[in-house]
């Protein structure tokens, strides 16, 4: 869509200016005078303008996500500049012998106001698992066998976009098969520290150390406790010179975890992996657990949000790996683009929030009841995150941040109709 801005003047005064000028020509004077006239015009925006400013508070549709090249690094979150002015800063400081000024939780310290945020985030990671289970006893999802690539609906699209093995004697068709959780909702783990400014985690004791969601850890960090995963809760502050840690308060040994049935059972409820046997919800019910399923979505990811601006979790340049914590760990298991080069460390970076609760964009299917995508009206459809559009077809409404991407106000027209087009 072209938007063309149009320009309207109106004018406010009109001047005039009377000069005269004495020129001697020869022997003989001349006097010469002439007039300017002054117009003052002022801008003044036009409908079109109008137009664009609501467009783009409103958007129709929006581009589709891309697709991140297996052959490059992620872009940095923090722009490289500010990353080495503070590094600079630090170095500084180093020098003279200056400790860095921490402020919680760089400092091992609980934040207060935020401790409430993780309670909060972890309540609706159990509504949003929960609510999950028992919807895909309902709305059905499929898996690529070849690819990663996801479809929530009765029956599998045709799009030809399979990039899997064998892929070209199927035309770029998809192998499809009976999806689960994991294919929704991406897990994404981490090692869960005792005391994350303590020991790091190596590749030779990398087994000493639970896998759980990154989520949970970062809740775990940020104030909740859990007996079955404990934390060392610091009263006094960690002290750091440059990169080094001069102080990190006495030793604490490790309580051992709780293994419990009440623990146990609570286990099943946090983690995606877990064989979880639940019932389908009623046709009465259904609609109102979408909608309860997919607030506690958007409350997840708004409150990971939160934490995250706060508390430090980490994420391979070039991999999925993420670690909560002030830095990452030593463990050698990055296979990702010249992982060679690293002796298999990751490459650690800031994280972002779609690197801690992966999105997992779908198609979006306008009509479960119709027939199935066609590879042809691609560029009419839109995509979703997979736990959006699985609530959606559930019965709840439409996000409005998911409503451009979706691209709900487009008639997706015929095959014909689309060739005329073109």
């Amino acid at each position: 869509m072209e938007i063309v801005n149009s320009v309207s003047f109106s004018s406010i005064g009109v001047g005039r200016i009377i000069i005269n000028k004495t020129v001697k020509v020869g022997c003989q004077t001349h006097r010469i005078g002439w007039k300017l006239t002054r117009t003052c015009c002022e801008y003044s925006p036009g409908a079109s303008r109008k137009k664009q400013e609501k467009y783009e508070q409103q958007p129709q549709n929006v581009d589709l996500p891309e697709l991140q090249p297996k052959n490059k690094k992620k872009p940095f979150p923090v722009p490289i500049k500010k990353m080495l002015q503070a590094s600079r800063r630090e170095k500084r400081l180093a020098q003279m012998h200056i400790e860095k000024p921490l402020e919680p939780p760089k400092n091992g310290l609980l934040v207060p106001e935020f401790v409430p945020v993780a309670h909060e985030v972890l309540d609706n990671w159990k509504v949003l698992i929960r609510g999950l289970s028992q919807l895909l006893n309902v709305v059905s999802v499929y898996g690529c066998r070849k690819c990663p690539q996801v479809h929530v609906g009765p029956v599998g699209h045709q799009i030809q976009d399979c990039y899997g093995s064998g892929s070209q004697r199927r035309n770029s068709h998809h192998s499809w098969a009976r999806g689960s959780i994991n294919d929704v909702l991406i897990p994404i783990e981490s090692y869960h520290l005792f005391d994350p400014f303590g020991r790091r985690v190596k590749h030779d004791t990398r087994f000493d150390y639970d896998r759980i969601p990154a989520i949970v850890e970062l809740c775990i960090q940020a104030g909740v406790d859990l007996p079955q995963y404990p934390s060392r809760r610091r009263t006094a502050p960690v002290r750091m010179i440059g990169k080094k840690v001069i102080d990190r308060g006495e030793f604490v040994d490790e309580p051992k975890p709780q293994r419990s049935e009440h623990c146990v059972s609570l286990l099943a409820e946090l983690d995606t992996f877990s064989n979880q046997q639940v019932q389908s919800p009623s046709p009465s019910n259904m609609k109102e657990l979408a909608k309860r399923t997919l607030k506690a979505y958007l409350n997840v990811r708004r409150g990971v949000e939160q934490l995250m601006s706060k508390y430090t979790v980490k994420a391979c340049g070039y991999c999925s790996e993420v670690h909560v914590g002030p830095w990452g760990h030593n463990v050698k298991l990055c296979g990702a683009f010249k992982h060679q080069w690293r002796d298999g460390k990751h490459g650690w970076q800031d994280a972002v929030v779609d690197e801690v609760i992966p999105p997992n964009y779908v198609w979006h299917v306008p009509d479960p009841s119709g027939s199935p995508l066609r590879s042809s009206l691609r560029s009419f459809y839109g995509k979703a995150p997979a736990v959006v559009e699985l609530c959606v077809q559930a019965g709840a409404e439409i996000p409005d941040e998911y409503r451009a991407m979706m691209r709900t106000d487009i008639v997706i027209p015929d095959s014909v109709e689309a060739r005329m087009a073109a």
